[in-house]
This record gives structure tokens, sequence and C-alpha cells, in this order.
């Protein structure tokens, strides 16, 4: 932006010092001919008055050696029937045409122009005064003044641009400092805000910028605290259960009750604590192994599996697979991708489980998915859900830089991929 600006300077400046250049260039050439020619006026004007007071052709010499052009050797006094007197450089046709036409007129010579201004003398004789002016006096101070007014065209032009510059600079770290500002904004950091500075259009922008920040501040903040109210509402609920959980016979379902029980309070309770943290907190990175994550799941998972006579198997997770994503978020994806296979297959129907760093690989031989798009859309599942659980495990993957894939299963169901970006 900055560099189109100062294109758009030199540009705008340069069409402008031409428009006024070249007119001034040739006005310079005008007035330096026009200065020249002048000037031979003013010696032709003084020969005309000692010709009205002597006409001997002697004395005319004196006169004509005293001038600065006669002794130049470039004025001359063409009397009738007499050689001229001084240095002619011009042809007789030319001071006759002066002659007969009684006025002024420059007529071409060698290496200049000649000034022929007619005359008569005091005893009525006509005569011609002859000034020459060579090249040179016509242009005489013309290069100086073109050089000049190049180097005043070429200061304005560099001045303009270093004022473009400055005020592109300032335009250019406003524009930065806005879009850096929504970067930040969009990474989640809502206590950004921006200085009001530049032109008046920025200074507005500064203002809705942070007028939407500290809207979405407050949205966000009143979504926290919904959240926290409602799941703070739960623990009634789930502390009934948890009793009723405790006073079952001794036995794997009692024992998986329990642990659901206090899987769900963990939950609830990192579901609070992030909630009342608010917007201004920013969370520590965490790494969470994706292998313990999935052993800890299986374990489990591997009794309602036993219950519905589910045969599975685990290939993979010989080395830990570290995932920047928090544990709690990880048993949730894992679960989904689990819980989905329990849920939407029948009984004694089995599913492999693979894992690599390039993510997590559950194979069913069940019915499959027959419309893969839809079912990672909330609430637009086909199979008789909401469509939330792929959708979680799509969120953690795309948190890893990855993505979430479904197809077909080698076991002839569906296939439910987490693939991470990580690797």
């Amino acid at each position: 932006m900055r560099r189109a600006l100062n294109w758009l300077a030199l540009a705008i400046t340069g069409m402008v010092a031409l428009a006024f250049l070249v007119p001034l260039i040739v006005a310079t050439r005008q007035i330096a001919h026009d200065r020249a020619i002048g000037e031979a006026r003013q010696q032709a004007s003084a020969m005309v008055a000692a010709l009205a007071v002597q006409a001997d052709p002697g004395l005319l010499s004196v006169a004509v050696a005293s001038t600065p052009a006669g002794s130049a050797g470039r004025l001359a006094v063409h009397l009738p029937g007499l050689s001229p007197i001084g240095t002619t450089h011009v042809a007789a046709a030319d001071v006759s045409l002066a002659g007969d036409a009684r006025r002024p007129i420059t007529a071409q010579a060698v290496g200049g122009v000649a000034y022929l201004q007619p005359s008569v003398l005091s005893d009525g004789r006509a005569v011609v005064i002859e000034v020459y002016v060579p090249d040179a006096e016509m242009t005489r101070g013309v290069w100086p003044a073109w050089l000049a007014l190049t180097g005043l065209a070429v200061v304005l032009v560099a001045g303009s641009l270093l004022l473009f510059d400055r005020l592109g600079g300032r335009l250019v770290r406003v524009t930065r400092q806005l879009s850096e500002s929504s970067r930040k904004l969009g990474a989640g950091d809502l206590s950004v805000r921006l200085e009001p500075a530049g032109p008046p259009e920025f200074q507005d922008a500064a203002l809705a910028f942070n007028s939407m920040a500290a809207d979405l501040k407050r949205l966000l903040d009143n979504e926290r605290e919904l959240a926290a109210d409602l799941s703070h509402r739960l623990r009634t609920p789930l502390t009934a259960l948890r009793l009723d959980a405790d006073s079952m016979p001794p036995g794997p379902v009692a024992d998986r009750m329990r642990q659901a029980c206090d899987m769900l309070d963990e939950e609830l309770e990192q579901i609070i604590s992030t909630a009342r943290k608010g917007t201004g907190a920013r969370m520590r990175a965490e790494h969470t192994d994706l292998v313990e994550v999935l052993a800890d799941r299986l374990a489990f998972w591997s009794a309602l599996a036993e219950d519905q006579g589910r045969r599975y198997d685990v290939r993979g997770g010989e080395r830990p697979v570290w995932v920047p994503v928090a544990r709690s978020e990880l048993i949730l994806a894992v679960d989904a991708m689990l819980g989905n296979v329990f849920a939407h297959t029948p009984e004694g129907t089995a599913f492999r489980l693979s894992v690599s760093p390039g993510g997590v690989y559950l194979d069913d031989a069940g019915p499959g998915i027959a419309n893969p798009a839809e079912a990672v859309q909330r609430g637009v599942s086909g199979a008789g859900s909401s469509g939330l659980g792929l959708d979680i495990v799509r969120r953690v993957a795309e948190q890893t830089g990855g993505r979430l894939a479904i197809g077909r299963s080698p076991l002839g169901g569906a296939r439910v991929a987490m693939l991470l970006g990580n690797s």
C-alpha cells in the first residue's frame, strides 16, 4: 500500500511538474531570444541618433567602432552607393528588402540572425543599420535556467514523495494495527483495543472496532456465566445418581456407574472452572498423550462391549502420540467416536481402533453412514441423534490443524478418522 501511494504521488507530481516545466522551458528560450533582439534594437537605435547628427562616412566608421557591437564585429551601416561601414553578415538583397519595407526586419545569417533597421540621413538619403546577433547570444543563460528549473522540479517531486511517504506510512501503520488487532481478537484475545489515530475515517473504524470487541466480550461473558449456572444445576441430579450408584451391589455395572459419575463430575467441574475464568484469561497450552487417553477410555467401554458381545481390537499405540489439546477435550472426542459405535450399530457388531501419529481410525462392521455430510451437522443428523458427537471430534481435530474424515470401513461399516495436523 505504501509503495502504491508513492508511485501514485510520483505519477501525479511528475505530470504536474512536466505541465509547468515544458512551458517554462519554451518561455525561457523565447525570453532569451527577445532579449538578444532587444539589445540589437538598442544598438541600432544608438546608431540612428549618430546618423542624425553626422552622415560623413569617416566619422561613421569611428562611431561604429566605438559601439560594443561594432567593436565585436557585429554592426554595420549600409549607405546608398557605398560599401558597408563595419562588418556585415547578410546579403545585399536582405538590406534592400529592409530599405524598401521601411520597417525593422530580421534576416537569417550564418551562425545567427541580423537585425536590420532602416533610417534616413539628415540629407534625406535612406540608410540601413545592421546588428548581427549570433546564436550563442540568443541562447545565453538558457541552459542555466533550464537546469535551475529542472532542479526545482526534482526538488518539488522529491518533497512531494517524502510527504506522501510519511502520510502513507501513517496510514499503513494504522491499517496494520487494525489488522493485527483483528487477528488477536479472532484468536480469542478480547482485551485488545485500538488507539484512534490517523484520518477521521480510521479513527471511526478504531472506535467501531473497540465497541465491537467490548460487545463481543460482554456477550461471551454472559454465555460463560450461563454455562456455569447450567453446569452447577446439574450437580443436584448427579449427586442423586451417585448415591444410587453407591447403593448398588458390588459388580461390573456398579463400578461402571460410579466411574461414569466420577467422570461426569470432573467434566462439570472443568466446565464451571473454565467458565468462571472469563474471557480475559488465557488458557495454558496443554499437550495430551493420545495413546494413554485411548487406553483409559477403552478400559471404560470394554465392560459395555463385553456385555453386548462386541469383539474389538486395537492396532498401534506402541509409542506416545502427543496432541496439543486439553485432556478433557480429547476424552470427549474419543468418547464421542466410541459412543457412536455403541449407539448406532446393533449389539454384537465388531469394531477396530487404530492409532498412529497421523490420528485415530475407528472402523466398525455396522450399516455405515449414509450421508457423511449431515453426520457432522448439529441438529440435522439423519441417524436419530443431534450430530453433536462427531462435531466435537471435528472441532478437536481442527484444533491440531487436522480434520475429520468419514468413509467406508474395511470391515464393511463406517470409518471415522480424527486426522491430526501436528504429525
